[in-house]
């Protein structure tokens, strides 16, 4: 049985779902901005619900809602949420995305989405774990269609995904009027090329700030950068 990953402030259980906690979506949780005091927040095919935890002890978000299609990512979402010293702020939804749009009449302040993305084409035994690796499962355009269905409209919209998507997807979000205020690219070594974007949205178009980041200098050594932005959540930061 797989251990609980053990943060500074919780500990998430992962042993019933495909997508094990990875660096995006760390790097997603702190990264993601709560400077404007987001009052809800959504975080849409929540997993484990470790993004929605991370927010949940960055802000003091009163509404902090997850959204899981799969049955046993769903069950365990909703046992690391009451596990949590924030439970009384956690809820985990158990729908497809589609569904949760046509029924929820609020507006989000906050979204965030570690979405499940696998552009390559094969397919594993584990069906389970390609359902959340393939974005068919998510297709691109559904999540921001959704997102700016969801989004409040002084909101913002935070997604993790590979680089090589990054321009397709922001030609999709200008479609349904949301534009890039941050980017953030994310390489693994300075020598290594770029493999994630980390990307902002809001119905607002502005000037995008986009900056680097490199998570090592070599194995198991971390950039200040890196330690910065995580250290308020892994055990050896």
């Amino acid at each position: 049985m797989d251990k609980p990953f053990k943060f500074k402030q919780f500990s998430v259980n992962q042993n019933r779902c495909a997508m094990k906690i990875g660096t995006d979506s760390v790097l997603l949780g702190a990264w993601t901005s709560v400077e404007k005091q987001p009052f809800s927040i959504l975080d849409i095919g929540s997993g484990t619900g470790v993004l929605a935890l991370m927010l949940a002890q960055r802000s003091s978000a009163e509404v902090i809602d997850a959204l899981e299609i799969d049955a046993s990512a769903f069950e365990q979402c909703v046992e690391n949420f009451e596990n949590s010293p924030w439970a009384d702020r956690l809820f985990c939804y158990h729908a497809s995305l589609k569904e949760f749009v046509t029924e929820i009449d609020d507006k989000y302040n906050l979204i965030v989405s570690n979405p499940p993305f696998y552009s390559e084409d094969y397919k594993t035994e584990n069906t389970q774990r390609d359902l959340a690796r393939f974005s068919e499962a998510l297709p691109f355009n559904h999540l921001l269609e959704s997102a700016s269905k969801l989004l409040s409209q002084d909101g913002l919209f935070s997604v993790i995904i590979p680089f090589k998507e990054e321009e397709p997807f922001i030609a999709l979000a200008s479609k349904v009027k949301l534009f890039p205020t941050r980017i953030l690219h994310v390489k693994g070594s300075s020598t290594s090329e770029t493999k994630r974007s980390l990307l902002e949205f809001s119905f607002h178009k502005t000037t995008t700030d986009i900056t680097e980041l490199t998570i090592e200098t070599a194995r198991h050594q971390y950039t200040t950068d890196y330690i910065n932005l995580t250290k308020d959540f892994y055990l050896k930061m």
